[in-house]
């Protein structure tokens, strides 16, 4: 078998937040036969058992919703002790954890610390930018309850890195929010373009347009150059140098191909892709499949193989080796695969803007 990963939903799309552009918040749609949902201990097991039973480099479990903090210390409890239980001898495992970070305890947060889960914290930049679209009720912001849950990770030495959404909150203030967040003492960066639709393909109000994004990450690219390069990582950043130096890169929507990973929703039911969970793309469930019959899945391999199917403005441009097309999503919600992608404007403002700079710490490193 290929190796693959496996992004779990064990609460859904359940949350205590209600950020208006969370794309997943709808998903729970999918599942209507109840209010709330909790992962059982029986799919925990067959999930974790049978995945242990495939041979991987590493074992890789990440674990995401929704919010899945909501699942309580006793659920991640279980999660290492079925690791244990049913790990092949000498197993590698990685446990990673996205989170908005205000449910941390400190059983969390010590638990994480002493079976070294990695964790990602969204933070949308300082309380302003942050509670604009973070919030549990619009009276109620979102940013002191993560920060006093960043302070738990801190205590327990938990590795995390943030990750912001860059919506029309942040999306003027790139250099800000870089510096804000290693003012902080944050150093380790992921932004995530926020780009949603209406039913009608118009752009949400809180989304943001090509030309936008790209200008957001130049900002983002002066300010960490001015800062230090070697001093603050950023993940599209380390992803570009990655490729100009070893040929590979090491975030998704740069692949050719995406079967990468498997979602797992709460109740066992297995999907492609987070952005992709719908009932045309359900590939089969943990419970009645085995990952050999998903991953040969013929809905699993052709939806892997849309990611080539990208236009002929982007087989003819320099930087595709860079964003392989960009991700699906942001071609079929504009009309289809041979659609020129959604970002596009916006990801050669940046690559022709940074290129050079990445060239010359790529040439740095490589002697």
């Amino acid at each position: 078998m290929k190796p693959f990963s496996l992004l779990i939903k064990p609460a859904s799309a359940d949350c205590n937040l209600r950020c208006p552009y969370c794309f997943y918040l709808p998903k729970s749609k999918l599942y209507p036969e109840t209010k709330t949902h909790r992962m059982t201990d029986k799919t925990l097991e067959t999930l974790i058992s049978r995945y242990m039973k495939t041979e991987q480099p590493q074992y890789v479990f990440g674990w995401q919703g929704g919010e899945p903090t909501i699942m309580g210390i006793d659920f991640f409890k279980q999660v290492i002790k079925l690791q244990i239980q049913y790990a092949p001898k000498g197993a590698s495992i990685a446990n990673g954890l996205q989170t908005n970070g205000t449910l941390i305890s400190e059983e969390l947060a010590a638990h994480f610390g002493k079976y070294k889960f990695l964790l990602g914290v969204s933070l949308d930049g300082p309380p302003e930018i942050h509670d604009h679209y973070r919030y549990a009720t619009k009276d109620r912001g979102s940013f002191d309850d993560a920060m006093r849950g960043i302070g738990l990770l801190k205590k327990h030495e938990v590795e995390f890195n943030i990750l912001t959404l860059v919506s029309q909150s942040n999306v003027k203030k790139g250099g800000e929010v870089f510096q804000f967040l290693c003012d902080n003492g944050f150093f380790f960066h992921q932004y995530i373009p926020c780009v949603e639709f209406d039913k009608d393909g118009g752009l949400l109000p809180f989304a943001i347009t090509g030309e936008e994004w790209g200008d957001f990450m130049c900002q983002v690219f002066d300010a960490w150059m001015a800062h230090g390069p070697e001093k603050v990582s950023v993940r599209l950043f380390d992803s570009i140098l990655s490729q100009l130096v070893r040929g590979t890169s090491t975030i998704c929507h740069a692949g050719k191909n995406c079967c990468q990973y498997f979602v797992v929703e709460y109740n066992g039911d297995v999907y492609p892709c987070d952005f992709f969970v719908t009932k045309e793309t359900r590939l089969g469930n943990v419970n009645a499949h085995s990952w050999k019959e998903l991953q040969k899945s013929n809905v699993y391999i052709s939806f892997g193989k849309k990611k080539t199917r990208w236009p002929r403005v982007c087989a003819e441009c320099p930087h595709l080796v860079f964003c392989a097309g960009d991700c699906l999503k942001h071609r079929i919600s504009r009309g289809g695969l041979e659609t020129r992608p959604y970002l596009c404007e916006g990801w050669k403002r940046f690559y022709n803007h940074a290129m050079p700079g990445f060239r010359k710490i790529a040439e740095r490193i490589g002697k």
